[in-house]
């Protein structure tokens, strides 16, 4: 894989860990932000609403996977003279 797509993929991963854990600290809140007028991120929340305890179940999935994913980001280690 080429830096870029690892600089990627820890993107990604840093995206997921900080999502997941608005939405196990602070469910409501967090569903709420998006359930209106958000450029179609309507769906992605809508199982959530109301269901506080099964957004901090996703959210704990959502941290595992990217931690997941950031662990098996490396950079090439190259020697300089």
């Amino acid at each position: 894989m080429s830096i870029w797509t690892n600089r990627a993929a820890e993107m990604a991963a840093t995206f997921m860990i900080g999502d997941g854990l608005l939405g196990l600290l602070q469910p409501k809140r967090h569903v709420a932000l998006w359930q209106e007028r958000a450029a179609g991120a309507e769906w992605v929340v809508r199982p959530f609403v109301g269901r506080p305890g099964l957004r901090r179940a996703y959210a704990v999935a959502q941290i595992a996977a990217g931690l997941a994913l950031a662990a098996r980001q490396h950079p090439r280690i190259t020697e300089r003279s």
